[in-house]
């Protein structure tokens, strides 16, 4: 607080133009419009005054109150108990007397809101002064000269906290005192104009300027991390999903074909590189993250980081599990998580962390360094990242492929925005889920969510955020129902180069074949190579994923003699059944036109699932060294109504009954009465009530069974469901939601019955269960799949009963 006489006329009293005097006893409200005063930052056109125990206060949020966070200065006010407001217009240049004596003053006055302070007498015994000098702003105190006794304690609070408070002697408020309370407000803190404060834990400047504008400056460059003590250390983190490659300054690189590319060149490391090789899946214009390999000059040596938690060390399989092992200097070790690989070197470390799906790339040293490759910060092009050793021949070829009609954008959209909620929220700060938005996005729209694909980019973030800043993200897989442990969970299951690890059903891995191996085949209805003769003997090679596409298992196959099986080749997957003029394997010899044709036939065992009901399709291919086009027996079951729907009464309740059968889990496409369905496809079957009160009484699933008559007590009967929960001799069965709504749905994989191409009845016997006193949802385990003994439920005089049949 600088001291000084107020000759400059009070700040306004030597002319200017005085606006309509407020006046106020005890406490007012007072309307500053006309001359705004920016406090410490914030711009105020309303002031509230007050007098309480010899107290005057004068804020800008209300009232003053003990406690009560607000902006105002408070000051001893002597006897006085009234006063009044006048607005002064007057022009003090830069450079003036005021600017002198407050040096960080940089704008003209505009305006000066003038205070005197009375006793009940109407005698002025102190003068307050707010100037507006545009963003900033002045306070001024005088006392009256014949208050000789009278000292000032003067108070300024920001939110409630002190952030200047000084006590003034008469001698100094009778000539007039001034001060400068303008400055700046960040996250709650003060800032003086025209200062910069450090903070050596976060490595930050914080600047406030002439204007009160407040500038936050990071002392670490983008690629580092604070240590806490002011020092900076290169630390980042890319992260490789899917096609995305997100670099280390957080822009998205989609690789378009199959090709290989440097991830990470060796200007971290020198003679080490990190490249990535990327395929195709289910679609030809999607390429995934095949495998990482880490390039090392000397020795000249690779690490290939492959599916399945496999690692090979050039052409040779390594034994990695939990306990870390050192191979030429890069240290590797393999949990649930996926496979660690780690090279540090000149006091630089690359740390690679791949499940199959992502790869996490976190590089650490002493002070930044430039990174090459897709991850680095450079706007190299595509093409030139290109690692042409690790790249198949025409893998750059790119496809299109028609847009899949089941996925909608803007729900994709909304679930890849979650990562900028709750919980997911508390890394954002951290790492920016912009990137991972978008690449989730880009991904998603236009590419089923299968394979756990629609957790990935969550996952990958999460990963993300503990590795590079070691921040948990609680309770995410609740929020979002994805595994409450994620896992690679094709680890261990190695698949050929013309197959990818996927799930047919949620829940079971397998090799499926890739998009543009499978094609050439499907094409010609084919699945796999044309028959291979010579003389007296022929061969079929099939694709075992082709098979298994149609629920084929090659296992169960065999020629006319039973005893000739077909042979897996363990590296490509391919299925070859062969016969020859010593083992003929029931081969039919035939003579025409003096050539001999060699006819045999591939067909499938006579086994089903459970003695009663079978998913396996029927299978006779007959093959020949002049014919060999295959012939699959494929049978496709219609529903013959896409809706049951029945009103039911039980006792005092009466309520509709709908029952619908849906192709996909998420229950959004109905199977209608054309639609084809095969054997061995996953249907979702949904029980709906209408005119029940939830909070009264819910629905209880009591059992499902099949029968090949209309009658639900027919002879031949396959149960899917008793006693509220899944058969546990089929493991396709899925109960979902029973007891706990008007609602519940199942699933099960479809059938016929064996020998029989009669229709399929499927019947559903539900029960009412009042919820107030009673847990209404059955009790299943995985082992006896038993219910609750015992539920109390109203007694249905008329039991719901409701029936959908399916036609061969």
């Amino acid at each position: 607080m600088i001291c000084f006489l107020l000759y400059l006329a009070a700040l306004g009293l030597l002319g200017g133009t005085a606006a309509t005097n407020q006046i106020f006893t005890s406490s007012g409200e007072m309307d500053i419009t006309s001359c705004p005063i920016t406090y410490y930052g914030q711009k105020y056109d309303k002031v509230y005054v007050a007098f309480e125990s010899n107290t005057f206060s004068l804020c800008f949020n209300g009232s003053y109150q003990t406690g009560i966070k607000n902006d105002c200065i408070l000051m001893s006010g002597g006897t006085a108990d009234r006063g009044g407001l006048s607005v002064f217009t007057k022009e003090i240049p830069a450079g003036s007397g005021v600017h002198r004596l407050l040096p960080n003053l940089s704008n003209a006055g505009k305006c000066i809101n003038i205070i005197p302070l009375k006793d009940s007498q109407q005698s002025e015994i102190q003068q307050v002064e707010l100037g507006n000098f545009g963003s900033q702003a002045i306070l001024a105190i005088r006392t009256h000269s014949g208050y000789t006794n009278l000292d000032v304690e003067a108070d300024a609070q920001v939110d409630g906290v002190s952030v200047f408070k000084q006590t003034y002697q008469a001698a100094e408020t009778n000539l007039g005192v001034i001060t400068d309370v303008s400055g700046c407000r960040l996250a709650g803190v003060v800032y003086k104009t025209n200062t910069t404060v450090s903070d050596l834990t976060t490595c930050t400047s914080v600047m406030c300027d002439f204007s009160g504008v407040v500038t936050v400056v990071n002392d670490c460059g983008p690629m580092e991390q604070c240590q806490g003590d002011g020092s900076c250390v290169f630390k980042t983190m890319c992260t490789v999903t899917g096609s995305a490659v997100i670099n280390i300054v957080g822009r998205v690189e989609s690789v378009p074909d199959r090709c290989g590319y440097t991830l990470v060149g060796p200007s971290v490391i020198p003679g080490f590189k990190v490249l990535g090789v990327f395929q195709e899946r289910r679609r030809k214009d999607v390429s995934f993250l095949e495998r990482v390999i880490l390039q090392l000059d000397s020795p000249n040596v690779q690490i290939s980081l492959e599916q399945g938690g496999r690692v090979q060390l050039d052409e040779k399989v390594l034994k990695v599990n939990g306990s870390a092992q050192v191979v030429h200097g890069v240290e590797l070790s393999r949990d649930h998580r996926g496979v660690t690989a780690q090279l540090s070197k000149s006091q630089y470390t690359v740390h690679v962390l791949f499940d199959g799906n992502t790869a996490l790339i976190h590089m650490t040293g002493p002070t930044e360094t430039a990174v090459q490759g897709l991850c680095g910060n450079s706007n190299t092009p595509l093409i030139q990242e290109k690692a042409a050793e690790h790249s198949a021949p025409g893998c750059g070829m790119e496809y299109a492929e028609a847009a899949d009609s089941n996925i909608n954008c803007n729900r994709t959209t909304d679930w890849c925005n979650l990562l900028k909620e709750a919980p997911f929220s508390a890394c954002n700060e951290h790492i920016d889920p912009e990137p991972y938005m978008a690449a989730c996005t880009h991904t998603l729209c236009k590419y089923p969510a299968v394979d756990g694909l629609k957790c990935q980019f969550l996952e990958a973030y999460v990963k993300a955020c503990s590795l590079h800043s070691n921040v948990t993200v609680d309770r995410w897989t609740t929020k979002t129902s994805c595994p409450a442990v994620p896992r690679a969970s094709c680890q261990d299951r190695f698949c050929s180069d013309n197959e990818f690890c996927g799930e047919r059903h949620v829940g079971y891995p397998r090799c499926l074949c890739r998009a543009i191996f499978a094609c050439k085949y499907k094409s010609a209805n084919a699945y796999g190579e044309p028959t291979e003769c010579t003389k007296k003997s022929a061969s079929v090679t099939m694709a075992n994923c082709l098979l298994e596409d149609k629920s084929i298992n090659y296992s169960f196959l065999h020629l006319n003699d039973e005893a000739c099986k077909a042979e897996m080749d363990e590296l490509t997957h391919m299925v070859t059944f062969k016969f020859n003029s010593s083992n003929t394997c029931g081969t039919v010899v035939m003579a025409n036109n003096s050539q001999i044709i060699y006819k045999n036939t591939i067909m499938r065992r006579n086994l089903s699932d459970s003695g009663m009901i079978n998913r396996q399709i029927p299978v006779h291919i007959d093959f020949s060294c002049y014919y060999a086009q295959p012939e699959i027996k494929s049978l496709a079951i219609r529903l013959k109504h896409w809706a049951v729907m029945q009103e039911m009464t039980s006792g005092e309740w009466k309520y509709n009954l709908t029952m619908k059968a849906y192709s996909d889990a998420e229950r959004n496409n109905v199977i209608q009465t054309d639609t084809d369905i095969q054997l061995d496809q996953n249907i979702w079957v949904e029980i709906e009530t209408e005119g029940l009160d939830e909070k009264v009484v819910v629905v209880v699933m009591d059992s499902c069974w099949a029968t090949d008559q209309p009658s639900p007590s027919g002879s031949l009967r396959y149960d899917l469901i008793t006693n509220g929960c899944a058969n546990p001799a089929d493991q396709t069965v899925k109960v979902e939601g029973n007891g706990l709504g008007t609602s519940t749905f199942f699933s099960f994989n479809s059938f016929q019955f064996t020998g029989s191409s009669a229709d399929i009845y499927l019947h559903c016997k539900l029960e009412l269960c009042v919820t107030q006193s009673n847990a209404c949802a059955p009790i299943c385990n995985q082992g006896a799949r038993r219910r609750r003994s015992a539920f109390a439920k109203y007694e249905d005089k008329n039991p719901a009963l409701i029936t959908m049949a399916w036609s061969n």
